[in-house]
């Protein structure tokens, strides 16, 4: 997989097609994404993927190998723990 490839600006999508966020960079082994436009998105976090759930990268969409409902779930914080989403 194309890692460096992946440059902020690029919608992350799950692999249903859906929208999960906007990368705003690549942090080590993880994708940010913009605080402004993430799939789940809670006030004053920043959401981070690991780069292992990318699939592809196709044009300016970064796929994931999860659906984004699934993905969301996935998201981190910068301490690298789970988002708590409930």
């Amino acid at each position: 997989m194309a890692m460096n490839k992946i440059n902020g600006g690029m919608e992350v999508i799950g692999a249903d097609g859906v929208h999960v966020g906007t990368v705003d960079q690549v942090e080590g082994d993880r994708i940010r994404l913009k605080k402004s436009d993430s799939f789940g998105h809670h006030k004053g976090h920043q959401h981070y993927i690991e780069l292992g759930f990318v699939a592809d990268v196709e044009g300016n969409k970064v796929r994931l190998s999860a659906n984004a409902d699934i993905a969301v779930t996935l998201e981190e914080e910068p301490s690298g723990r789970p988002v708590d989403l409930g």
